[in-house]
């Protein structure tokens, strides 16, 4: 799976987090590959979505936006765009399935704000991992 927006210092950032907790959370290692990545990164992840997501004991002061590259898109059998449709913002072409989840941009809202697009993320990772591992079978 591959989380992408435009900076990757937001909403792929948060989605990405998120995953990873789901992934840990239901032992799905060994199914659920995540990358995330943006297409201009930006140069850290924005500090108001730092806050956001320690109110949650998730800290993100430490991860830095990455350029997400073609093979990377390659592979991924499912690549999710936060609000910036794939066809304007990933110059490079998949095989995987394509979502946008049409979010709002956190970057210079306030706190409040960028709690609920948090929140709306959490919601949508969580739903996503309850459909990807309905139809991926267990090993083991």
């Amino acid at each position: 799976m591959a989380l992408v927006c435009v900076q990757n210092a937001g909403r792929s950032q948060m989605a990405a987090a998120f995953a990873e907790r789901e992934r840990n959370r239901r032992d799905a290692g060994d199914r659920i590959e995540i990358v995330t990545g943006g297409t201009r990164p930006a140069d850290r992840v924005h500090d108001v979505v730092v806050e956001a997501m320690r109110e949650l004991d998730i800290d993100l002061g430490d991860r830095t936006p990455r350029e997400v590259t073609p093979d990377e898109l390659q592979r991924a059998d499912l690549i999710v765009t936060m609000g910036c449709s794939a066809s304007d913002v990933c110059p490079a072409t998949w095989s995987g399935e394509n979502r946008d989840w049409g979010l709002d941009d956190p970057h210079g809202r306030p706190l409040a704000e960028v709690r609920e697009i948090r929140d709306e993320i959490a919601e949508r990772v969580e739903a996503l991992f309850d459909e990807l591992l309905s139809e991926t079978p267990s090993t083991g």
